[in-house]
């Protein structure tokens, strides 16, 4: 039982990795702002629709994480 949970927390840890990666920071730096204008005048609908996705998935990883890690602990 104790391998089996320690597998799945490597599998969910790895995801959580790679979603956290793949999503677009907030701050852009000096690139965002001559192009953050841009974005806004034109829209920016399906990077957005990406973006929610990635988001809702980091916080379903995230706490399937935290419940493995916990597991673990009791096991």
């Amino acid at each position: 039982m104790h391998t089996a949970v320690l597998v799945a927390l490597i599998i969910v840890s790895l995801a959580l990795i790679v979603v956290v990666l793949l999503q677009s920071s907030k701050s852009a730096g000096l690139s965002g702002a001559i192009s953050g204008g841009a974005e806004q005048l034109f829209g920016k609908q399906k990077a957005r629709g990406m973006d929610l996705i990635l988001h809702r998935t980091t916080i379903v990883l995230s706490i399937l994480f935290f419940i493995l890690a916990v597991a673990i602990a009791k096991l």
